[in-house]
């Protein structure tokens, strides 16, 4: 591992302790780091992280190197009280530091792009028992497939209310954020391009201007000079095989007003399911700031396919292997 990047448990050692001082049996960072193993190990509450400490053999040696002070670990109730009481914006804060290390410090091969997905997630099984900020829009590294910040929504806004609250503690420069239809909003274009980044946006109905100029633009594909770039790639596995063209075209930014826009581009996706010989089309229409000396029809292609690997990289995860759609912690 990389010498400059610091140890997680160092930096959760850095959390303030809200608890009372008076007749503390172990230190904060100890039971933070705990509840980090623990959870990987597949313990998904307060009470599965105090039995599965209890069943390490090597339980002596095993807290210790987690910074525990005495031979053993938490109880469940103070695994509960601790979770209820640290500041969950300092927490996530810390991580989020610790995740941008290795952003910074393991540099991308063959000037790949550094792509960041920014989607929405609910807490589910929280929100059903009346818990607050149970909506949390997300920024995951293309790249790493790690979320780098979160941020929880206020019930009474939504996702786009928060946007530029979330991009005001992101690092901007230097990375493009790809993000669908409903956060592709001029404001977040303009945010994005005064912080020196850049952006890959969907664009569907909600923007009707924007959509009918693409629309009109892409209406007659094979005709010069609209179509600058393109890409076909055919890929085939888990039953099915999947045909993806896409073209780009400069010709929208010549006359849109649309924050940073470079180029345009066309989706079309053709799906066949193998064993039903079903076929499914559909397609997608988008915008991007990266000009084409910086990004051609292959890169924006990747860069659409890297978007969404958010659904599989991060919300599969947590909510089939960690289960956090079916927590109801409040």
């Amino acid at each position: 591992m990389n010498t400059k990047v610091r140890p997680l448990a160092e930096m959760l050692a850095e959390i303030p302790d809200p608890r009372n001082p008076k007749g503390l049996r172990h230190p904060l960072a100890a039971i933070l780091s705990l509840c980090v193993v623990a959870m990987m190990a597949g313990a998904k509450n307060p009470k599965a992280i105090a039995n599965w400490w209890k069943n390490r053999k090597d339980l002596g040696p095993f807290l210790e190197r987690l910074g525990f002070t005495k031979e053993y670990g938490p109880s469940k109730s103070t695994i509960y009280l601790v979770l209820s009481l640290i500041t969950v914006e300092v927490f996530v804060a810390t991580v989020s530091q610790w995740i941008e290390q290795y952003l910074t410090h393991l540099i991308p091969q063959d000037d790949e792009l550094e792509g960041m997905a920014m989607d929405g997630k609910t807490l589910r099984g929280s929100r059903k028992q009346g818990a607050s900020n149970t909506h949390l829009l997300g920024a995951l590294s293309h790249r790493l497939g790690l979320i780098v910040a979160q941020l929880g929504v206020d019930d009474k806004t939504n996702e786009i209310g928060a946007m530029a609250k979330f991009l005001a503690g992101l690092v901007i420069e230097g990375r493009v954020f790809t993000m669908d239809a409903l956060l592709t909003q001029r404001e977040v274009a303009q945010i994005i391009i005064d912080g020196s980044g850049d952006y890959v946006m969907t664009v569907k109905e909600n923007q009707s201007q924007l959509y009918a100029d693409l629309e009109e633009l892409f209406a007659e594909p094979g005709v010069e000079p609209f179509i600058y770039d393109e890409i076909t790639t055919t890929d085939k596995g888990h039953g099915r095989i999947e045909r993806r063209s896409l073209r780009t075209s400069l010709d929208l930014a010549d006359f849109s007003d649309w924050p940073g826009l470079q180029q345009a581009f066309i989706l079309n996706r053709r799906t066949i399911i193998v064993k039903s010989g079903e076929v499914r089309e559909e397609t997608a229409y988008g915008i991007t700031s990266l000009p084409p000396e910086r990004a051609d029809a292959r890169c924006i292609l990747t860069l659409v396919r890297g978007h969404w690997g958010i659904e599989n990289r991060d919300h599969w995860v947590r909510d089939v292997t960690f289960g956090e759609d079916l927590s109801q912690v409040r």
